[in-house]
């Protein structure tokens, strides 16, 4: 095998427009720039090249690559004065402690080799641009959280009344009689339900003392009869006679009918004998619903109730709608439903079903 090679000198005017080994494409990385010495010897390059096997390919990448080189490396020169064909010392690969001797060559390249250092900066702005965008995309992601988190209402709050109510529930609870009799069930004034007043305050009379449904004969903050709120004033030792338009009365009076409702009662009956009235504890497919167990505690002269405790939300929400039905006789099962959400978001106005029940009630704009 006979190697030859012809070594040619061109000044810069007679550098030919065509390369006369246009097929070899000069395919080489910056691993080959040798820190503290500059770039690696041509013998070495052309050695390395031919181990890899890269000794051919398409013309036009390699032209358009020179030519996109020469025109970056052109411009940058103009700018900063450097004559054609010079790299600035200590802008090699090798960052600002390596320092490259100026090459001379094929003008608006940076060596015999068409590579130049604006290249390496094009890579670092595409590295740059693709930071850009997963920065402006988390960014994004966090914005649109922010702003969900704000439409959802995390500053909504209850109308103004709701907290005058509270106020007066805390009055008519301290009322020793408000529990079932005998069963002595008080869901209506315990402290983690006691919100059920106030919620059939909002459903039932928007929290106004003052209303009246004359169809009804329904009066006061928590609306009910006024024979039916006679006989439960009777139960409480109220004062009477019982007046409806009272929000301590209303209130304590319905606190005695809810705990009626759930847990039953003992009564007088007409022949003067005492009759049991059971109450929605007093069904096994109630109990569980709201407990999880059917099983029943039954004594003689006192209403069944539930062997279990109602425990879970679950359970307390279905009671809660169970009882709206029978408070508000004939009222749809999406009133008690609403009823039920009410009272299971005492602590969360902001929640979109709230917010749309407080709309359909007129208690917030629209």
């Amino acid at each position: 095998m006979n190697n030859e090679f012809e070594y040619v000198t061109y000044t810069e005017e007679e550098w030919p427009a065509t390369p006369e080994n246009d097929d070899v494409e000069a395919d080489y990385d910056y691993d080959d720039w040798v820190a503290g010495s500059g770039w690696a010897e041509s013998a070495d390059r052309t050695e390395a090249l031919i181990t890899q096997g890269r000794t051919s390919a398409p013309q036009g990448k390699l032209k358009a690559r020179r030519a996109a080189a020469s025109a970056r490396l052109a411009s940058g020169r103009l700018g900063s004065g450097l004559p054609t064909g010079t790299v600035p010392a200590g802008g090699g690969p090798g960052g600002s402690g390596a320092s490259a001797p100026p090459r001379t060559g094929r003008p608006g390249t940076a060596g015999p080799l068409g590579r130049s250092r604006p290249v390496v900066a094009g890579r670092t702005r595409r590295k740059l641009s693709r930071r850009n965008l997963i920065i402006a995309g988390v960014t994004a992601l966090a914005l649109g959280v922010a702003l969900g988190v704000a439409l959802s209402g995390p500053d909504a709050s209850w109308p103004d009344s709701v907290a005058i109510v509270k106020q007066d529930i805390q009055v008519a609870c301290v009322n020793p009689n408000v529990a079932s009799d005998p069963g002595q069930v008080n869901f209506a004034c315990a402290k983690d339900t006691s919100q059920v007043l106030w919620v059939f305050a909002l459903m039932t009379s928007g929290d106004n003392p003052n209303f009246s449904d004359p169809p009804t004969g329904r009066k006061g903050l928590e609306p009910i009869s006024p024979v039916q709120g006679g006989e439960v004033a009777w139960s409480l030792n109220l004062h009477h006679p019982y007046n409806p338009a009272s929000p301590t009365d209303s209130l304590a009076v319905a606190a005695r009918a809810i705990n009626n409702i759930i847990g039953g009662a003992t009564v007088t009956g007409q022949n003067g004998k005492q009759v049991v009235q059971p109450g929605l504890e007093g069904n096994s497919a109630n109990c569980r619903r709201y407990t999880g167990s059917a099983a029943l505690i039954s004594r003689q002269g006192f209403p069944a109730l539930c062997a279990k405790p109602i425990t879970t939300p679950q359970g307390e929400a279905a009671l809660v709608a169970d009882v709206y039905q029978r408070w508000m006789s004939g009222a749809p099962k999406q009133d008690a439903g609403n009823a039920a959400i009410l009272f299971s978001n005492a602590n969360n106005p902001g929640d979109p079903r709230v917010q749309a029940i407080l709309r359909s009630l007129g208690l917030i704009g629209q």
